[in-house]
């Protein structure tokens, strides 16, 4: 190793000397070295792009007399296709029958074990106080291919090349799981990842795939990545890696021998060429063998295996075309290609074929020709199977294709088999005819997906729907399946752009009994249907579950262009339409109108409703908005304007959720598999808003179809960027809201509930809830998914968005159909009245008052009226009005006293003439005094007053005055007697 690295780094000349010092010394000790002790290699390229041929002994201290350095060649030198360089003669020269070469690449097509430079490891995931050891996460070799990982530990599969000028990179995979996240992108030797728009695979459901990136020259490393990600029962499908070949090497200094099962028979193959069935070949080979007659194999493959007995598991039935007395022939055919054998003990023979059978009838749209073959009718005719008819008048044909009878397989059906084991797609027919349905026909392995695709050209409304961008429904595709499974079978329905680049609609397991399925159709961009069946996930050889099978009764999809016609739609007609008016004149009805039945004249619709768009005929094709919501403009959906009012004890409620009506996204809380991956449910809404309101949207980012999906409110799992790498991971985006049913503050509108309990509330402001429903149905769900969204009157809430999901259901939905929400916000409350406020009035100071105005505590109200100013007002002081008082006061003492004395000595003057009268009455009983005289005589009361004040003591008289008033309340007067009187005088 010494000598290496010496011969490496040293300079030409250094090395020279340096050789012949070590021959002198050691040549009496070591023998000379012979061509197969040593081999050549270039030292590196120096500034010039030069470069020494060196010779390297293949075990140290060996030998001795070694070739002495020569020039190399340029560092820019390459071989071709199917070349390789000899060393010895710098020269290049062509691989030899049995073996390849790429010329400036390496390939790797074998995989029995993990080739040199690639390296496999799972990435250990810490999330909070968990912590997930995925070591045992890599990748598998198993011969023709490496397989992934299918667990939720990320595992990374790397190779690190050295490119001499610009190349490339290709493989072929097969992915065929959207439950795995599949990524390859190449980091140069800054560490810089290329950003490219293919970073993530596209699924690829019925074949391998051919991936092809360009590589600059210097290092490079490249990386298969996959994280396993299924939230389902079910273990996803791993994905699969074959034939990865680079280019931008400098060169290769020997050629490969063709793998088994392959050979090259010419000198300078770039390739080597796949065995044909029933043949096998060695590793080198330069021709394939065949098979011996009780043997068999596949394509490209290295051995034969004993060919089995039949069963009859090993054949199937179908139809003869129609011959022109109307019949058919049944007939058994062995599966193709045919393994096992007729001639071993105990084999089923393939039963006789011929007998005639009365051929089924022409699906509806089509008529039987003279050469009992089923041809479509004629634009503007209709058919049940039998004759075509032309449309009457006013109607128009219903566009699209209908199959309930299987004599042949119609034109735009297409049936394969593929088997992820083996590249070959045509080995067989995976879906026969059988009259009444078709089925899958037994496979050569029980894990073959039996495939089915429909095509169509597009889809386009009919004259009499109008189009809109409210409408749900462009096209509806509906079949009849059943399924009979005695192990863990599958049937996927698929739908997309096309058969490669289809999405997974739904999926049943194990046995099924006769049911329909609807999926409704939404945009141009679905042209492709693919039904997918698999007897077993588990790769064996052996064949138990041929029997498995899958059957399609009918398929019924809708306005598609270039259709057929099975019946006939009454339709408006246009003013100018004659009265043999072709469809061509059928118009639409204005928005808001129905047809009548029988003669086509268009009807307004009640005000606030919409027009059913599957049935615009007859007045129950009105429906009626919900509560608080109105018709669009087209009348083809409710809508709301984000206001809402309702009556709350002895005040009507105004509310204003327009600050609520942008898109807003929340998300559930985090969960995680059962290895650890964390993820969280994503949801987007749209409260409310006008016709031109932009739509929540969903986008899956896994795959190369970007999925979108638009509504009210939608779905989606998210990994956050932390887990993935460089972006976010989107996928599985489903709606759960887009149609607004109504807007109120029941529990309860149209079949759909808002819990009460899901969310209790101790204030007596009740909640405003948002109902929607999605007209899209599922297995679980088969009235479609829905949604209710609480708005809670919170002020002390400032995000706009604080959404909650129920404690009790983690994800928002606790069945996977009825998804709840509470939105707790201020802009959630009624808006602000009169009522809501008080004010407030200061004391007077200095001769102003202020009234100042504030909100009633606690405040449960927004926007709506503002707070009143401030009001300032003139006044008077306390200290006026305490003068004023006083003033007052004191005049009014006065008054009284004086008023007290003045009626006090009244009081005495009639008391004293009282007195007089009653000295003066008779001694007779009832009588009177007589008067002395009739008036009171001048000079009288000088008189009274003397005899008033006679000589008595103050104190005499008031004791006096005491006893005056009896208790009956008269005035006691002593009388005298008139000699008393005489006594007193003198």
């Amino acid at each position: 190793m010494l000598l290496t690295n010496l011969l490496l780094t040293a300079s030409p000349q250094g090395i020279v000397i340096l050789g012949l010092v070590l021959f002198t010394t050691e040549a009496t000790e070591l023998p000379s070295c012979k061509e197969s002790d040593y081999h050549f290699e270039y030292t590196d390229c120096d500034v010039l792009g030069s470069r020494w041929r060196v010779a390297i002994p293949n075990k140290p201290d060996t030998c001795t007399g070694l070739p002495d350095p020569v020039k190399g060649t340029q560092c820019t030198f390459t071989c071709n296709e199917g070349e390789f360089l000899d060393m010895r003669t710098q020269e290049c020269q062509k691989c030899v029958a049995g073996t390849y070469s790429l010329g400036t690449g390496v390939a790797f097509d074998e995989w029995d074990s993990l080739p040199v430079g690639f390296i496999s490891h799972g990435i250990n995931m810490n999330t909070g106080d968990t912590y997930t050891n995925c070591s045992n996460s890599t990748w598998i070799p198993k011969g023709d291919y490496i397989a992934s990982n299918t667990d939720e530990c990320t595992s990374t599969l790397s190779y690190a090349v050295s490119l001499k000028k610009p190349g490339s990179v290709s493989f072929q995979y097969f992915y065929p799981d959207n439950n795995i996240f599949f990524e390859f992108y190449v980091q140069n030797d800054q560490c810089q990842s290329t950003d490219s728009q293919r970073r993530w695979m596209k699924i690829s459901e019925s074949d391998w795939d051919y991936h092809y990136v360009q590589l600059s020259s210097g290092n490079n490393v490249l990386y298969w990545r996959t994280t396993g990600f299924s939230l389902a029962a079910n273990t996803a499908k791993p994905v699969l890696l074959k034939d990865i070949t680079i280019s931008g090497v400098s060169y290769t200094s020997e050629c490969f021998h063709c793998k088994p099962g392959t050979y090259s028979d010419k000198p300078g193959a770039a390739r080597c060429i796949p065995c044909p069935a029933n043949s096998y070949s060695n590793k080198g080979a330069t021709a394939c063998q065949p098979c011996e007659a009780d043997k068999y194999s596949e394509i490209g493959s290295g051995t034969c295996l004993q060919r089995p007995a039949c069963t009859a598991n090993d054949y199937f039935y179908t139809h003869t075309p129609c011959d022109s007395s109307g019949q058919t022939q049944l007939m058994y055919k062995w599966i193709e290609p045919k393994i096992c054998s007729e001639i071993v003990e105990r084999a089923m023979q393939l039963p006789a074929s011929g007998e005639m059978m009365a051929c089924p009838p022409c699906n509806p749209g089509f008529f039987p020709s003279n050469t009992s073959t089923c041809e479509p009718c004629p634009h503007g005719f209709y058919s049940n199977g039998t004759e075509c008819a032309e449309c009457p008048a006013g109607t128009e044909p219903v566009m699209g294709f209908e199959y309930k009878w299987w004599n042949r397989m119609p034109d735009n059906i297409k049936s394969t088999v593929f088997s992820s084991e083996y590249s070959s797609t045509e080995r067989s027919t995976g879906w026969e005819v059988a009259g009444e349905y078709i089925y899958t026909t037994p496979s050569s392995r029980d894990s073959d997906y039996m495939l089915l695709t429909l095509k169509v050209p597009g889809y386009s409304l009919p004259h009499s729907l109008s189009k809109d961008n409210d409408r749900v429904e462009l096209s509806r595709i509906t079949f009849v399946f059943e399924t009979k499974c005695t192990a863990d079978c599958m049937l996927h329905f698929m739908a997309g752009q096309n058969e490669r680049n289809n999405m997974v609609v739904e999926s049943w397991t194990g046995t099924k009994g006769k049911q329909s399925y609807s999926y409704l159709i939404k945009s141009n961009n679905t042209i492709s249907f693919t039904w997918g069946f698999q007897r077993t996930t588990v790769f064996s050889l052996e064949n138990e579950y041929s029997s498995d099978l899958s059957m399609i009764y009918s398929v019924h999809i809708t306005n598609v262009i270039g259709g057929v016609a099975s019946e006939c739609r009454q339709c408006a007609l246009a003013a100018s339409a004659s009265a043999s008016a072709s469809d061509s004149a059928c118009v639409p009805c204005p928005p808001g109108h129905y047809m009548l039945n029988g003669n086509g004249v268009c009807k307004s619709c009640p005000s606030n409703t919409i027009i059913r768009p599957e049935q615009p005929i007859g007045e129950q094709a009105c429906i009626t908005c919900g509560p608080n919501t109105y018709s669009n403009k087209d009348r083809s959906a409710c809508i709301s304007d984000c206001t809402f009012s309702m009556q709350h004890k002895v005040e009507i409620l105004h509310y204003d959720f327009s600050p609520l009506a942008n898109i807003t996204g929340f998300q559930s809380s985090s969960r995680f598999t059962s290895k650890g991956l964390q993820y969280v449910h994503s949801f987007n809404v749209v409260l409310c808003g006008t016709e031109d309101r932009a739509l929540a949207s969903c986008v899956e980012n896994v795959t190369e179809s970007k999925r979108e999906v638009k509504g009210y409110v939608c779905q989606s799992i998210v990994v956050p960027s932390e887990i993935r790498g460089q972006s976010v991971v989107s996928s599985q985006p489903f709606s759960i809201g887009d149609t607004l049913i109504g807007v109120t503050t029941e529990s309860t509108l149209n079949t759909i509930s808002s819990l009460d309990g899901n969310f209790p509330t101790e204030s007596e402001l009740p909640d405003v809830i948002f109902y929607y429903r999605s007209r899209q149905t599922t297995k679980a769900c088969k009235n479609g998914r829905s949604t209710s969204i609480r708005l809670r009157c919170d002020p002390t809430v400032t995000l706009k968005d604080q959404v909650l999901l129920p404690s009790n259901c983690a994800e928002g939905t606790c069945d996977g159909c009825s998804f709840h929400f509470l939105w707790r916000s201020q802009h959630a409350c009624p808006l602000c009245s009169e009522r809501n406020y008080k004010e407030i009035v200061s004391a007077c100071i200095q001769g102003i008052q202020r009234t100042t105005y504030v909100w009633q505590q606690p405040l449960r109200c927004t926007g709506g009226v503002s707070l009143p100013p401030q009001k300032v007002s003139a006044c008077v002081t306390l200290d006026f009005w305490l003068k004023f008082g006083v003033s007052i006061g004191t005049v009014a003492a006065v008054l009284l006293i004086t008023l007290s004395c003045y009626f006090w000595k009244r009081t005495r003057k009639l008391q004293y003439k009282y007195s007089k009268l009653m000295m003066t009455a008779g001694d007779k009983e009832c009588e009177l005094p007589s008067a002395d005289s009739c008036a009171i005589m001048e000079g009288e009361d000088a008189e009274d007053d003397l005899i008033y004040l006679s000589k008595k003591s103050f104190f005499t008289k008031i004791k006096s005055y005491s006893r005056e008033r009896t208790s009956d309340g008269f005035d006691s007067v002593p009388l005298k007697s008139s000699a008393a009187q005489e006594m007193d005088i003198s």
